[in-house]
């Protein structure tokens, strides 16, 4: 039967694995808003106005904008980018830690 020490320090382990497999997940999120913000934006541009991209879309107006919003605030944060500080969890992942 393991000790307490070895059952907190198992629960903390798949505690830590779990964090980081959300963070990552996060992060693959974060990208596939970026990237679909992206296209949004190049659709506007495609098909003239928001409106008119909404339509194609088939997307309401207030998330084409809202994703146009993102995509242009991207574009501006590419210009000031600097590193999350990140952690180390053990078996060799990495965690950001967010404020």
């Amino acid at each position: 039967m393991p000790s307490r020490k070895q059952r907190l320090q198992e629960k903390q382990r798949r505690q830590l694995a779990v964090v980081d497999t959300v963070d990552k997940a996060e992060v693959k999120v974060r990208k596939a808003e970026t990237e679909l913000a992206v296209a949004v934006a190049e659709a506007v541009q495609v098909f003239g106005d928001e409106h008119a991209a909404s339509e194609g879309l088939d997307m309401p107006v207030e998330a084409v904008r809202r994703f146009v919003g993102m995509a242009a605030s991207g574009a501006e944060a590419t210009d000031d980018v600097s590193p999350q500080p990140r952690s180390e969890v053990p078996g060799g992942g990495t965690t950001i830690l967010r404020a």
